[in-house]
């Protein structure tokens, strides 16, 4: 009976015998002989693994699977798949062709246990034919990695980019690489990213140094990540990455912040800060802290970022200059610092003269000086007001100081009308700051405004025609000659007067007015007026003579301190020694004398 008469014969037989159907050729649960091997009711195809695994086979790395066919088949593919828990399975590959063979990779899989299972089609009845195959283990070992390190780095772990390896190795210096690995068959390793040019060989497999003293003769300043990777004979590696860094330059300093900023300071106390956040080490190993002298001779560490410094006034050169981690040293920078903390001197005011009879503006300036650093005009400043009587802090009649609107020591007060200001008082303060910051305050200082005009008489031009009468209205009248003046043309009227006093008297004894005259408005129009006055000696003695000028005080004037003239006369007894009529010593008098006393010196020369 043929083949497909019996298959046929059999299937009838099971479904009449109410047996569970066939399994189906792709099932995992496929009718098995045993473990290894499996046979379908139809298909003569004996499938068995001929390479294991087997109970109890640990595998690592690449593992051959092969396979026995026997029996009348016609097989297409096999299907290898791969199960930890003998429920779910995953596809390993598909064969489809001869020779039956592949490579289970199984650092593909994590480790434990596991069965693999294959699935051959049989074409001459198209069904499965399963095997599965023994459980084994997965325990790949995959190199680890315990050391990776450079001997003799200056500074830093490298275990990253915030904290390098860094070297301050010249250019064919070498650094010293040393690695160590666990594994069960460690076979070599790879130095990647070294500072090159060029890169180190591997390490193994023959044998292994563990480590590379590496020199590729032209070290470049920089930062690298070398990367090792350590391999093993299962075809498993692991990698590591280290940060370094070349560093053969020494950090530049940038601007330092002494004290408040200034060119001068007005402490000798000074700070100056900006040590290491002012230096820059550009891409290397960083800033680690700032050598400072005094002297260009002697370097003192600091790695605090500001330090302070006790000196006297006068100007100080001081040098500063940075070192990074390595030790490198930077170029020195030179900071003057320069002291002043004595305040400005003052040397007064100086004010145009004020008039009522002003017209535009009056200057005032402040003189003071600095002998230190210098006086700063752009931050003293002057203010002003006006005062009825000059005394106090503050202007009475401004009630405030007020700004001349410019800083300095120079300006202008400029008045529409100072004729409005007469007897008031401008009052003036100065604030001087010399460029250290020294501040000297003056005290208000007041200036009156007097009146323009002013009435006086001139002296050489007021006297008497005798000095020394015989009392008596006969032989003791004089006269006198006097020139009133004005420091500018005066329309109005002025009030003159003559007055007398004995020369011995007391206090209680006043002036005698012998005559008063009032002068016609523009009279002094032409700025002056001369007066003749008589005067009668009313006995002996001497007698004090006065000429008054607006003896009321009516008329404002910028001096009333000039408006009396003082005389003196003396009345002489008849018989008194030296007494001649009219006495006035005449010219040939006067002439011989001088003649006498010539001669007499002339004498006595030696």
């Amino acid at each position: 009976m043929g083949r497909t008469a019996v298959t046929a014969f059999l299937v009838l037989l099971l479904l009449g015998m109410g047996a569970s159907p066939l399994w189906n050729a792709h099932d995992a649960g496929s009718s098995s002989l045993s473990e290894n091997s499996v046979m379908t009711a139809d298909s003569n195809l004996v499938l068995t693994f001929s390479n294991g695994p087997s109970t109890g086979d640990s595998i690592t790395g690449q593992h051959q699977l092969t396979f026995s066919l026997s029996g009348d088949a016609s097989v297409t593919s096999i299907l290898i798949e791969l199960s930890s828990d003998g429920t779910s399975w995953t596809t390993v590959t598909n064969l489809t062709s001869v020779p039956w063979l592949t490579y289970f990779d199984s650092t593909a899989h994590a480790n434990g246990s596991y069965n693999l299972r294959a699935t051959a089609w049989d074409a001459d009845v198209d069904e499965d034919v399963v095997v599965t195959s023994d459980t084994f283990a997965i325990a790949n070992q995959v190199p680890l990695i315990t050391i990776f390190t450079a001997l003799n780095a200056d500074v830093g772990s490298g275990d990253s980019a915030n904290d390098r390896a860094w070297f301050g190795i010249a250019a064919d210096e070498a650094i010293a690489f040393r690695w160590g690995a666990s594994d069960d068959d460690l076979s070599y390793a790879t130095l990647a990213n070294a500072p090159g040019p060029g890169a180190p060989t591997n390490d193994g497999p023959s044998s292994l140094n563990y480590g590379w003293d590496w020199t590729s003769g032209a070290m470049s300043e920089g930062t690298y990540n070398p990367r090792l990777t350590v391999h093993d004979d299962s075809g498993l590696s692991s990698s590591e990455t280290m940060f370094i860094g070349i560093d053969r330059s020494g950090p530049s300093l940038g601007t330092l912040t002494v004290g408040s900023g200034n060119t001068w300071q007005n402490s000798g106390t000074v700070a100056v800060s900006g040590l290491i956040t002012a230096a820059d080490d550009g891409q290397g190993s960083g800033v680690a802290s700032c050598q400072i002298s005094t002297d260009g001779t002697t370097w003192s560490t600091v790695t605090t970022d500001s330090t302070t410094f006790a000196l006297s006034e006068g100007s100080h050169t001081i040098l500063f200059r940075s070192v990074d981690r390595i030790g490198n040293i930077g170029p020195s920078s030179q900071v003057v610092i320069q002291i002043d903390e004595t305040a400005p001197e003052a040397s007064g005011w100086v004010i145009d003269e004020l008039t009522t009879s002003r017209v535009g503006p009056a200057n005032v300036s402040f003189n003071a000086q600095d002998d230190g650093s210098g006086l700063d005009l752009t931050a003293s400043y002057m203010q002003y007001g006006f005062d009825s009587n000059g005394v106090g802090q503050t202007p009475d009649l401004s009630g405030r100081w007020l700004n001349f609107g410019v800083t300095g020591l120079d300006a202008t007060v400029a008045l529409s009308n100072w004729a409005t200001k007469s007897r008031q008082h401008l009052m003036v303060r100065a604030v001087v700051i010399d460029q250290a910051g020294n501040e000297y305050a003056s005290n208000p200082s007041s200036f009156q405004i007097l009146p323009g005009l002013d009435l006086a008489w001139n002296a050489t031009q007021t006297n008497l025609d005798r000095l020394i009468v015989r009392p008596g209205e006969n032989s003791g009248n004089i006269t006198i000659t006097s020139v009133l003046e004005s420091n500018q043309d005066y329309g109005g009227s002025v009030v003159v007067r003559l007055e007398s006093a004995p020369a011995d008297r007391t206090a209680s004894v006043s002036w005698t007015v012998m005559e008063a005259r009032t002068l016609p408005s523009g009279t002094l129009s032409d700025s002056t007026e001369t007066l003749i006055w008589n005067y009668t000696v009313p006995q002996t003695g001497q007698y004090d003579l006065r000429l008054v000028i607006d003896y009321l005080n009516v008329i404002d004037e910028y001096d009333e301190g000039n408006n009396k003239n003082h005389l003196v006369v003396t009345g002489a007894a008849v018989g008194s020694p030296g007494l001649v009529p009219s006495f006035a010593p005449s010219l040939l008098v006067l002439l011989f004398v001088g003649v006498v006393v010539g001669l007499l010196q002339r004498r006595t020369r030696p």
